[in-house]
């Protein structure tokens, strides 16, 4: 069947949209063929700094006319739901009512017209490239269409010949160019093969992962040929592969004057500002050399474009040893005072005053932490700082690091200077966590400070937002707790975070943000646990149990209640409670009645009942309000026991029989099976419970 191959050329679209973009394309493009009732085998989507491609293999050549049946939403569903609905159906779709055996639903048959591909495909890919989400975009010329930036032109071709797809003034052809300065000559393709072979012919490598592994591969052979190897940086790597069509890899040198940099400046210069590579000897320390990624050839292979690098470079480095020197002649403590002309946030203070309630609560915590209190609270005194240095003005991506330097030349204790580093971590799934206590008191103090400020102001996420980036706080608390196996109380640490806060100690003020921050700290908790393949259903029976407030016992015992639950008794003992609750549901709906407790144990008339009662309440005087770990254990292992009586229950009784009071006091029996487990915990939350 045809082949669909799409491009749209344009100056250069930053590396940090290109991925994103890419995806959108193609999502864009395959859902305008599903919604026109076209087919396909494949689609694959590429981009460079100046092109977006995609390609869809299998496409039909012709479209068969039919008549579809979608069934909507129920006739008596909001308004919206509704809407929605009409609106997701093409013009001329009838709609009607129909009874089913769920309910009355809205039907809509829709007639899809037969046809020509060709014919339909100008619509579907001009508004896929028209409704192209960016980030930024931008007008030019005298036309009102906007894209990241200017369209130059756009291919397009199926079965072999051009389609017209028409964006703003730009017209497609079935033709291309390749690299800008290289290969600039236009050029006519057939199909996806022909194109890229063609394009690499034109000095323009397709495939983003191709241009990568060329960079590497180029860049890993210049340095071995040094007696070097390559500082592995794969986020970097991919933003230099979307800077360049035809990579060229050449090496340069720094100048020996600036060697004795912190190795972070070094590198960090090298990086964020000019893009190069940094380089390692075989003991592993920074190299005065650096790989440069050019998007051209030269005459010279490029002697004059490495010159010119190496010259930013030293200027750049001027700079910041200027700041390395200039900074140390002052101490951080005497920096203290500059925070106060920083402000955190309007409604919470100057960095100054963030920095007082952290020092604070660092020493609060520090014995949980198994931390000196001294030195913790110290750390806190000092781990801004550093915000107020040259060094951190100019390269903002080293706070904490360059004050750790400092703290060093200031002679600080290790520890201290190390905790202030470590503090602003980790800062995302994949960064490393503080492991040393006094590091680890001060980055929880600083990210439940935090935490507990924007949430008393009001100032939390909503839906994909998080301006002050609180999910990744909250997941930091996480991780610092359970990765360091700390003992902490969640409610305790909240409150004791509030109190530093001017009125916080108030005890006539109202608190009712806690119990919401609270909660939406439990919920990363969820979250990083179905992360880490864990039950994220056994974290919220656990919460919703209530009472349990420390986020390292409450992970082992959804860890232990996970094994058990494995087991044949836990398995059998969920399907119980699933059953008795389903029970107990319907009849109460039924009756207009609850039934929960007034157990008559003289109402009995078989042994089965007096078993079950009997086991009900062993597992009651074996679970006290907060059970320890220990405690938690005995409690299972006193649930497996209630199996037998469960099943020998359901086996032997009628709950509905013909005895009204007799058939009541059997509910509320069946009631107390579920009270009973959920005093354990909520078993309604876990996969396979009945909500």
């Amino acid at each position: 069947m045809p082949e669909l191959l799409l491009e749209i050329l344009s100056e250069e679209i930053p590396a940090r949209m290109q991925a994103k973009a890419a995806v959108d394309l193609k999502r864009l493009v395959t859902d305008g063929l599903k919604a026109a009732g076209l087919e396909f085998d494949r689609a694959e989507s590429y981009v460079t700094p100046r092109r977006l491609a995609l390609v869809v293999g299998g496409i039909p050549e012709k479209l068969s006319a039919k008549t579809e049946e979608r069934r909507g939403p129920r006739t008596d569903a909001p308004k919206e739901a509704v809407k929605g609905f009409r609106g997701s159906l093409p013009k001329g779709a009838k709609v009607e009512k129909r009874q089913t055996d769920r309910g009355e639903f809205f039907f809509a048959q829709v007639k899809q017209k037969g046809g020509q591909t060709k014919g339909l495909l100008p619509e579907i890919l001009g508004g896929a490239i028209a409704q192209l989400n960016w980030p930024k975009s931008m007008r030019w010329g005298t036309g009102k269409i906007r894209w990241v930036r200017p369209v130059h032109g756009i291919l397009c071709v199926f079965g072999g010949k051009a389609v017209s797809v028409q964006f703003g003034s730009v017209n497609s052809t079935d033709a291309t160019s390749g690299h800008p300065f290289l290969a600039p000559k236009p050029f006519k393709v057939k199909n996806f093969a022909d194109y890229r072979a063609k394009l690499l012919k034109a000095k323009v490598v397709l495939d983003a992962a191709e241009r990568a592994a060329i960079i590497e591969k180029e860049a890993q052979k210049l340095a071995n040929k040094a007696g070097l190897k390559l500082k592995q940086d794969p986020g970097l790597l991919a933003e230099v592969a979307g800077l360049v069509e035809w990579p060229v890899v050449r090496m340069g040198s720094i100048d020996q004057d600036y060697m004795g940099l912190p190795p972070e400046v070094l590198t960090t210069v090298m990086r964020h500002h000019q893009k190069y590579f940094a380089l390692v000897n075989k003991s592993g320390k920074l190299a005065p050399k650096f790989i440069v990624v050019a998007d051209t050839e030269t005459r010279d292979r490029g002697k004059a474009m490495v010159a010119g690098n190496e010259r930013v470079l030293r200027a750049r480095l001027a700079d910041a040893k200027f700041f390395w020197d200039q900074d140390r002649k002052a101490s951080l403590e005497s920096r203290l005072g500059k925070l106060n002309e920083r402000v955190f946030h309007a409604k919470l203070g100057t960095v100054h005053d963030k920095v007082i309630r952290i020092e604070q609560l660092a020493g609060e915590i520090a014995d949980h932490c198994r931390a000196n209190t001294g030195d913790a609270m110290w750390a806190a005194r000092l781990c801004k700082a550093d915000l107020s240095t040259e060094m951190v003005g100019e390269f903002p991506e080293l706070q904490g690091v360059m004050g750790r330097y400092y703290a060093l030349a200031d002679k600080e204790k290790p520890d201290v200077a190390d905790a202030i580093a470590d503090h602003y971590s980790p800062l995302g799934p994949g960064d490393a966590c503080p492991a040393k206590p006094v590091s680890i008191a001060v980055a929880l103090a600083d990210k439940i400070d935090t935490l507990v400020g924007f949430w008393a102001i009001g100032e939390t996420p909503t839906g994909s937002k998080d301006p002050f980036a609180l999910r990744r706080a909250a997941l930091g608390v996480i991780r610092l707790i359970l990765e360091n196996e700390l003992k902490l109380a969640v409610r305790m640490v909240i409150e004791a975070a509030w109190k530093n806060y001017p009125g916080g100690s108030d005890e006539d003020r109202p608190d009712a943000f806690q119990d919401d921050l609270r909660a939406f700290i439990f919920a990363r908790l969820k979250v990083h646990m179905r992360d880490q393949g864990h039950r994220h259903d056994l974290i919220d029976a656990l919460f919703m149990r209530g009472g349990e407030d420390d986020l390292l016992r409450i992970v082992r015992k959804a860890e232990v209640l996970g094994r058990f639950l494995e087991t044949d008794d836990g398995a059998n003992l969920l399907v119980a409670y699933r059953r008795a609750n389903n029970i107990v549901e319907i009849e109460e709906k039924k009756d207009g009645e609850r039934f929960s407790g007034g157990v008559d144990e003289n109402l009995f008339s078989q042994n089965q009942e007096h078993e079950l009662w009997s086991s009900l309440g062993e597992v009651e005087q074996a679970n006290p309000s907060t059970p320890n770990m220990a405690e938690f254990d005995e409690v299972l292992i006193t649930l497996a026991k209630l199996r037998g009586p469960v099943d020998r229950f359901f086996d032997e009784v009628t709950v509905n029989c013909d005895d009204p009071a007799l058939r009541q006091n059997r509910l509320r029996l069946l009631s107390e099976i579920t009270s009973c487990l959920n005093r354990v915990a909520v078993f309604s939350e876990i996969e396979g419970g009945e909500k």
